[in-house]
This record gives structure tokens, C-alpha cells and sequence, in this order.
């Protein structure tokens, strides 16, 4: 069962996927009906899932789950993951790759692998002030407050001196 990922309490669970680079307008259309298609039709041992989404930057796949009205299981989660799996080969873009880091660069959001980052970390051209995404976060209430920070602020900041 879907629900406007808004509705969703702050203790539900959340997935984020980054890709690798920004969704056309037209990708994220098509996305957008096949994550309304997916969500309506999910399920833990036949028992709806209330689920939500959201599409930040037209580069992050939000996936929020309800747990108080019933959790997922072994078989839903990977559902959930064939599910991006099939987004990443229509599209040809790598939505599962935790190795790598997102980052504002103005109102640009820069994507490097985690090397690439610790290179630039350490030749000072992100600061303990620069915007990362903490894609870690497992819930709306992280979600809210914890995802879009300083690197100094997140995991990020082992990186930064």
C-alpha cells in the first residue's frame, strides 16, 4: 500500500539509493510509475507493506516503510532490491555502489568514488564544511536531521583533517 512518503512517521525505515548521476526529467517520470507500481504491489508474506518514496536531487531513491503496521521481511527486502536492480539496468545507472559519496558543490551534487573523495579531502578541496549525504541514516527522523550535513557532521569526517 503506498502513502505519500510525507505521511510517513519519523520511526519508519528507509532505504537510499544513489545513483551514479542525475535522472532526466523523462527517466524520472518512468521511475516515478514504476516506484508507485512496485510500492502498491508490496508486500511481507502477503501482508501490505505502507510504503513511500521520494526522489531527492533527481539522484536519490528514497524508500520509506511503516514498521508499525508490519515489517519487512527476508522476502520483501529482496523484492525491494530486484527492484533497483531492474532500475539500474533500464537505465544504466549504479543505484547499489555504497563506495562512493555524494556531495554539494554549490547547488551541484557532485558523486565520487570514496578514493576520489579521500584525495580531495586531504588536498583540502572539500572542507569540514561541505555538504555530504549520509546515506546510513534507517530512519525519517535521521533522514531529516542527519543526511544532508557538514562533512564534519558525518562518517565523512575521518576523511577530513
Amino acid at each position: 500500500m503506498i502513502v505519500d512518503f510525507k505521511e510517513l512517521p519519523d520511526e519508519s525505515r528507509i532505504w537510499i539509493y544513489q545513483a551514479n548521476r542525475s535522472f532526466s526529467a523523462e527517466e524520472l517520470e518512468e521511475i516515478n510509475k514504476k516506484a508507485n507500481s512496485f510500492l502498491e504491489q508490496w508486500t511481507a508474506h502477503g501482508a501490505d507493506l505502507k510504503a513511500g518514496f521520494e526522489i531527492k536531487y533527481k539522484r536519490f531513491i528514497v524508500i520509506g516503510l511503516d514498521q508499525k503496521v508490519n515489517q519487512a521481511t527476508g522476502c520483501s527486502i529482496d523484492a525491494s532490491v530486484r527492484f533497483i536492480q531492474d532500475l539500474e539496468a533500464d537505465y544504466n545507472v549504479d543505484l547499489m555502489d555504497k563506495m562512493n559519496v555524494s556531495f554539494k558543490q554549490g547547488e551541484f551534487v557532485a558523486y565520487k568514488p570514496l578514493v576520489d573523495f579521500k584525495k580531495m579531502a586531504k588536498n583540502k578541496s572539500v572542507s569540514p564544511n561541505t555538504i555530504v549525504f549520509n546515506n546510513l541514516v534507517t530512519n525519517i527522523a535521521e533522514y531529516k536531521t542527519s543526511w544532508e550535513v557538514p562533512a564534519k557532521d558525518s562518517w565523512h569526517n575521518r576523511f577530513i583533517k
